[in-house]
Parts: structure tokens; C-alpha cells; sequence
């Protein structure tokens, strides 16, 4: 498995881009901007989806010209579907952004798989900091350690903000403890922001993950 990460946008998110080898088929997870740096990461790959683990307006800059230069489809949960088209609804009218996305081709729902080559990832359903934020949890193909790209759902010894529309501290907490803490804890972790981390190490260091 082939992972890529791409700093992107006036906010750094993390896009991730990962194929089952390094000309295998590819998924594309949050393109927040930067898509002429993208495009030539991909170098005229067509992704088998582009996938957004939120609907926020940093997390989605450069979806309309990369659907528009490799045509590929456009994947959101369906609870965030609403927010990515509008500057209104996805956050960036609040900071001065104009950012949106064309609609999506895919509603996503908890359970989905996603299929690129022969890495098929999960779809985990982590509303809290937007109602429709996802994770996308990926085994290795060959054998290592499961990889959960976690959008802004978790970070590096933090969570995703909840004082956003849509945000709610509660049942982010509840998505944590259901959904995140419960992977087995070599389980490497990619989030939107920052750096990489574990579920081990969060495990022991992340406030927001439940103790004993």
C-alpha cells in the first residue's frame, strides 16, 4: 500500500492519497486545495473516488477541478451532502472563503465500502464534528497494521472542534469511545491536520479517549 500525503490550503489540511502500489488505483481523501500540486501527484491517474471525511469548506478546494480534470466520483456521507455545495452551508462564508463542490456522486452511510484495486476501506460513521463525519479504515494488503484516516474526527492528542454548526461535543465523545477507541491499538491513524499518530499512543495520551 502506497500512502501519500499532500499539505494543502491556507488551513494545512492533510489530503491523503492512497493506492494499492504506486500505479495501482487510487482514493483521494480531502483535496483541500492545491489542485494543480495534486494533479501532478496523480500524474493523469483517474482516482477510483474522491472522498471527503467532512463537509467542511478547508476540506474541499480543489474537489470541483479535480472532478472536472479525471471525471472521477465524488464521495460524502449523505448527512454532509447538503453542506459542500454552498460557502453558506459549509463554513467558509465564516472565515471569507468561497470554496464549494459540485454535488456528490455517492451518499455515503456507516458500513459502505469503498473499493480502489485491492484496498477496500470501511466507512465509520463519526458524526461530532459535523453530523456526517466519517473515518475511512483501510487494512494492508500485505499483512501490516490497519490504517484509520480520521478527518477532523481526531488528531494527535485532540479531537475535531464542536462549537461549529453541526458540531457536538457529546456525540463526538460518543464516536471516540464507540468507534475509535475500541481499534486494536497498533492501528496507524492519519487525521486532516498534523501529524500521524496511533491509537495506542492516543490510547494513553488523548484526553477526549475514555479511561478506565
Amino acid at each position: 500500500m502506497k500512502i501519500d500525503r499532500v499539505v494543502v490550503g491556507p488551513l494545512e489540511v492533510n489530503c491523503w492519497i492512497v493506492a494499492d502500489d504506486a500505479e495501482g488505483p487510487c482514493v483521494v481523501i480531502d483535496p483541500g486545495g492545491d489542485s494543480a500540486e495534486l494533479l501532478g501527484v496523480l500524474d493523469a491517474r483517474v482516482p477510483a473516488a474522491i472522498v471527503l471525511t467532512h463537509g467542511h469548506f478547508d476540506h474541499i478546494g480543489a474537489v470541483r477541478a479535480l472532478v472536472e480534470s479525471t471525471g472521477a466520483p465524488l464521495l460524502v456521507h449523505a448527512d454532509d451532502a447538503a453542506s459542500i455545495t454552498s460557502p453558506q452551508t459549509n463554513g467558509g462564508a465564516l472565515f471569507g472563503f468561497s470554496d464549494s463542490a459540485p454535488e456528490a456522486t455517492r451518499l455515503l452511510v456507516d458500513g459502505d465500502a469503498i473499493q480502489a484495486g485491492v484496498l477496500t476501506f470501511c466507512v465509520v460513521h463519526t458524526p461530532g464534528h459535523t453530523h456526517g463525519g466519517i473515518c475511512l479504515l483501510v487494512s494492508d494488503p500485505a499483512g501490516g497494521c490497519a490504517h484509520l484516516f480520521s478527518g477532523d474526527t481526531l488528531f494527535a492528542g485532540s479531537v475535531g472542534r464542536t462549537d461549529f454548526p453541526g458540531g457536538d461535543a457529546r456525540t463526538l465523545s460518543r464516536s471516540i469511545a464507540e468507534k475509535i477507541a475500541t481499534l486494536p491499538p497498533g492501528t496507524a491513524v492519519h487525521p486532516g491536520h498534523g501529524p500521524d499518530t496511533t491509537i495506542a499512543r492516543e490510547l494513553r495520551r488523548n484526553p477526549f479517549f475514555p479511561r478506565a
